[in-house]
């Protein structure tokens, strides 16, 4: 039996599988081009935006940005004192209204007050932020100081907080037919990441934090909801000891304007081109190497001395 027909077309959709893909990544490198968004979209979408983790870092950058784009905010964290200062920069520079929470993500029983400040509010955005990373330096499970409650703390800050929020925000959004819901998980969730195994594993992409947003996008996306996960890599935050030096290590500011851009590009993205491709490089490296003692030691003592360097 000639077998020739069969592999000439086993061997075009190969061909046009990869096409498709080598595709979907130009279209990532381009998203002002290929995913143009109004200046006004925002600002559609609802009055007020709520950002978790809004004091600081990648959170207070969103909370910015959204203010720049017309939205009133609410920040919510565990430090009174940088909410409030936070909410006195946006205002003095936007002129938007900002409304402070003070929430501990670590506990049970925040979301009741939560849901009651945020009942009667036109809620457009919600960016899912905040997280806690058990130890800035990489160091083996066992190792973790404190490793019951960092357990605890690190699960209900990073996966159930995402629950809870989507809980009390989505409703208003189905019910007006639109919002935009960002949940920021991790490139180290991209693939198994030693060393930061309880971070890695709360925010990863295959186990909760992704499919979460994924199921719910499918679930939502014919209510004109859009629900989108980010896994950006390195970004200059107190969480990586404000580690700097690389064109991948960006500011929070810089990483969310980029980020933004990408809104209406699809349910899993990573943020910025050069985190886009660092994406796709990780995924390309064997297990092996990734998961080598020595890769694991020589990315102990790169953190160890960067974050040294910054202390001094």
């Amino acid at each position: 039996m000639d077998y020739t027909f069969f592999f000439i077309f086993l061997g075009s959709l190969v061909v046009l599988h990869y096409a498709v893909k080598l595709l979907c990544f130009v279209r990532m490198l381009c998203p002002k081009f290929f995913f143009p968004l109004p200046k006004s979209f925002l600002r559609s979408m609802g009055e007020w935006a709520v950002v978790t983790g809004g004091s600081e870092g990648i959170g207070r950058a969103y909370a910015f940005e959204l203010a720049r784009h017309g939205m009133n905010v609410i920040i919510l964290s565990r430090s009174k004192d940088k909410l409030e200062r936070t909410a006195k920069e946006i205002v003095e520079e936007t002129g938007q209204r900002v409304k402070v929470l003070v929430a501990d993500f670590t506990r049970d029983d925040v979301y009741r007050e939560i849901e009651d400040n945020l009942k009667y509010l036109e809620i457009g955005v919600l960016v899912n932020n905040v997280g806690i990373l058990p130890s800035i330096i990489p160091r083996k499970f066992l190792k973790t100081r404190n490793i019951n409650q960092t357990i605890t703390n690190v699960i209900n800050c990073n996966i159930r907080t995402m629950a809870q929020m989507c809980r009390i925000c989505l409703p208003g959004m189905e019910k007006r037919g639109k919002g935009v819901i960002v949940t920021l998980s991790s490139g180290v969730a991209t693939v198994p990441c030693p060393l930061y195994s309880l971070y890695s594993a709360s925010k990863a992409s295959t186990v909760f934090v992704e499919r979460f947003s994924l199921c719910l996008q499918a679930e939502y996306r014919a209510k004109g909801i859009i629900i989108q996960s980010i896994a950006p890599f390195s970004v200059s935050t107190a969480m990586i000891g404000f580690q700097t030096g690389g064109p991948l290590t960006m500011l929070p500011a810089d990483f969310v304007g980029t980020s933004l851009q990408y809104l209406k590009a699809g349910n899993k993205i990573n943020g910025s081109v050069g985190h886009t491709i660092m994406g796709w490089l990780l995924q390309s490296i064997p297990s092996g190497i990734l998961h080598s003692e020595a890769l694991q030691k020589g990315l102990t003592a790169y953190v160890q001395k960067t974050v040294a360097g910054k202390r001094q």
